[in-house]
């Protein structure tokens, strides 16, 4: 027998047809009052000027905003546009292996999903932007996630989960045509590999030479493989036990950490760049081919308490310490666009460096990649898609804030190029005076000697920034001394934030890799086929290994070079995704509701273009990829060294990176048109239509489980759990059927 839990604010029709409750006194005041602190704090972030605005505005007027957007936008997006239905069974329920499609209990999913879309853009991307002044920043990534990241994630997640998890650009061939799908293939598994490159070099970077960051990370993952075993097999459903047990082991490694840097363990964890490389593209093949539920589900969902568990810390860190905004509201470099840390005007590039936290086209390859075989109701989409969004937003703006609340002339002297500062403390500190910052050299120093690192000049990249801004914040909130430990702390953070990213990618791209080559040779694209999957993940994990590799041997700094290549084309990708939603929506018939995804893909088209035109064709080095080329070109031909080559074989490498950046920025962006070009004739023809047409969504079958919606079971959920549990029985539970505790085997 089967019993269905809906209810109204989740998303789907109730099955017995409920109609809309009127909200009660209480509810309208709540929010009233929500809408007002929310109104207040973007009124003095907008007004103040030259005066001192403390952090907690921008803390306010976040968390207003997305309690908001996730009430009633999510809402509304949920019930009208996508018309969940939890009646209707959903893949992991329809095709369960235990591999790849496997019923998971909402939480830790959130978790898992969570874990694998926050990588490096909402922690890096916010710090570098902070160049431009705090408003523009707070700005994107509050309204861009509300009405563009985490529209496309919530979609994209629902339109893959109707057709059996299949991934984006599978789905683009199948739905927009063969010349766009084959273009979107190609785009989507390239951009991949750079953003998976990428988020590892970030990871390579905060770890290299740092025993205790190396050892923390490196223990999360026999205890992830412990906690699926112990929820598989040991005590299967007790997702709260095992939180409790792995979150304490956890703590356990960070701490143990701090404790090997002076033996011999820390000695042999010690590594360099080029190593961690090694071992990164093995951890990458190994996580992609295990199943699921014992390696990448668990350690997702662990490392997600340490990263919410960090954030929260900081909000309460902020509360307590109120620092103030030490940046202008938008600084001179967003006027004139000659910024150090990375040229070039306010728009576009604040929108592209700001990768994540706003809109993420990396986000669209998790939604339909992992997340939708594993999801057990359709309502969930809201808590899991739109829901983790925001909370990666809510990452981008801690971020931010830890941007700007330091000293800005020790941020332009961490974030500026070792070309420009000269890479001393007395040279920095000239270099920032001539900024209009007041910055001594012995100041770059003691903020040197606060955390117990030998220098933070040029430390570019944003993460030593964001862990700088972090630990300043949480020793004015719980006593000074310790910001060594808070700063260590943070660096490790933020590798194991960025690190889970990279394992749910690789995963995604062999998934990606065997639907494309699925299309000419069947059994290949048969995710249950061991062979298959062995192949697709050396490829993946070969590609952007090869690409990272380049990343940390590039005398330009591998983070300089592929940031911006990595901002642009994650954009791009999204631009893919949203195309495919607005077209499925106007080939389901919701064509009245094209303008939610219609809206956010024209506004991401116009920046990503723009963007593109000025990498590609810009004639500043600085901006231009072609023009830095032919400044290295002329000079090597010339028989010159420029500054940071040492070299002619370092010369010859960045002519070659840069040639390389500039023909993928310009491949990229016109594939994507390609797919936008063939998208628009496939609207022209569903709206002559004028109703629905045949799209490739699986067939609608009875679902026979029950699960709660959101984060918490409403009464009228746990009412339904309870009678799931009278009917089945005692001891009768099979495959499928969810206590409170989560699923039961």
């Amino acid at each position: 027998m089967s019993t269905t839990v809906s209810r109204n604010d989740a998303g789907g029709p109730a099955p017995g047809g409920a109609g809309r409750r009127r909200p009660s006194v209480r509810t309208v005041l709540v929010w009233s009052a929500v809408a007002v602190v929310g109104a207040v704090a973007w009124t003095v972030l907008a007004l103040a000027r030259g005066e001192t605005v403390s952090a907690l505005w921008i803390l306010f007027a976040a968390l207003s905003s997305y309690a908001i957007a996730y009430r009633f936008y999510a809402r509304f997006i949920a019930r009208r546009v996508l018309q969940v239905d939890d009646r209707r069974a959903t893949p992991a329920e329809r095709l369960h292996n235990g591999i790849d499609f496997d019923v998971t209990d909402r939480r830790v999913l959130f978790g898992h999903h969570f874990a694998a879309i926050a990588g490096a853009g909402p922690l890096v991307g916010p710090v570098l932007a902070a160049q431009m002044g705090y408003l523009p920043g707070t700005i994107w990534i509050i309204v861009g996630v509300i009405f563009a990241g985490a529209v496309q994630d919530m979609t994209v997640l629902f339109f893959s989960m109707r057709r059996n998890g299949k991934s984006l650009g599978q789905m683009v061939r199948e739905e927009i045509g063969i010349v766009g799908g084959i273009a979107a293939l190609i785009a989507v598994f390239a951009i991949m590999i750079i953003i998976l490159a990428v988020l590892a070099l970030i990871v390579v970077n905060a770890l290299a030479e740092s025993p205790w960051g190396v050892f923390s990370i490196a223990l999360t993952i026999p205890i992830a493989l412990f906690m699926g075993v112990y929820l598989r097999t040991l005590r299967p459903g007790r997702v709260l036990e095992a939180t409790a047990i792995g979150v304490v082991l956890l703590l356990a490694a960070v701490i143990g950490g701090g404790l090997i840097d002076d033996t011999g363990l820390g000695e042999a964890l010690t590594l360099s760049k080029e190593t961690l490389v090694i071992a990164l593209v093995v951890y990458g093949f190994v996580a992609s081919v295990l199943p699921v539920w014992l390696l990448l589900t668990p350690r997702d969902y662990l490392s997600t308490f340490m990263k919410v568990g960090v954030i929260v810390l900081l909000a309460i860190g902020l509360l307590l310490a109120r620092p103030v905004l030490q940046a202008d509201a938008v600084s001179e470099f967003a006027r004139e666009g000659t910024g150090p840390v990375f040229a070039g005007s306010l728009f576009p590039f604040v929108f592209i460096t700001i990768a994540c936290g706003a809109l993420s086209g990396f986000h669209a390859l998790i939604s339909s990649g992992t997340t939708p075989k594993m999801v057990a109701k359709e309502s969930q989409v809201r808590l899991i898609g739109y829901g983790g969004m925001l909370m990666e937003s809510f990452v981008a703006i801690s971020a931010l804030i830890a941007a700007v609340v330091i000293d800005q002339g020790l941020y332009f002297a961490m974030n500026a190029p070792a070309g420009v500062t000269g890479g001393t403390a007395e040279s920095a500190a000239a270099y920032v005076n001539g900024l209009g910052f007041d910055t001594t050299a012995q100041d770059l120093a003691a903020a040197s000697a606060a955390i117990q690192e030998p220098s933070l000049v040029s430390r570019t990249g944003g993460a030593p920034t964001l862990a700088v801004g972090i630990a300043q914040i949480l020793s004015d909130a719980f006593g000074s001394g310790m910001a060594a430990f808070w700063y260590h702390f943070a660096i490790m953070f933020e590798a194991l934030f960025i690190l889970t990213a990279v394992d749910a990618g690789t995963r995604v791209g062999r998934f990606m890799l065997q639907d494309t080559i699925g299309n000419v040779w069947k059994r290949f694209g048969d995710l249950a086929w061991r062979p298959g999957n062995i192949m697709a993940s050396a490829a993946v994990v070969a590609l952007w290994g090869y690409i990272l590799y380049v990343g940390v041997t590039d005398p330009l700094g591998g983070v300089n070079q592929l940031f911006p290549l990595f901002g642009i084309a994650n954009q791009l990708l999204a631009a893919i995704a949203l195309t495919l939603v607005t077209v499925l929506l106007i080939k389901h018939g919701k064509a009245k509701y094209a303008w939610v995804t219609g809206i956010p893909l024209a506004w991401d088209l116009i920046v990503t273009m723009t963007a593109s035109w000025q990498k590609v064709f810009s004639a500043d080095p600085r901006v231009g990829y072609f023009a830095q080329r032919q400044r290295y070109a002329d000079a090597q031909a010339a028989g010159e060294l420029l500054a940071p080559a040492q070299d002619a074989d370092q010369m010859g490498r960045i002519i070659y990176n840069s040639t390389l950046n500039g023909v993928l920025q310009a491949v990229f962006a016109l594939l994507v048109l390609v797919v936008v070009v063939n998208a628009v004739v496939v609207i022209a023809r569903a709206l002559r239509a004028r109703g629905p047409v045949p799209t490739t969504e699986e067939p609608a079958v009875p679902s026979s489980i029950v699960e709660p919606s959101g984060l918490f079971a409403t009464a009228e959920e746990k009412r339904a759990l309870a009678e799931q549990e009278r009917l089945v029985g005692a001891g009768t539970r099979g495959h499928g059927t969810f206590t409170e505790e989560g699923p039961s085997r």
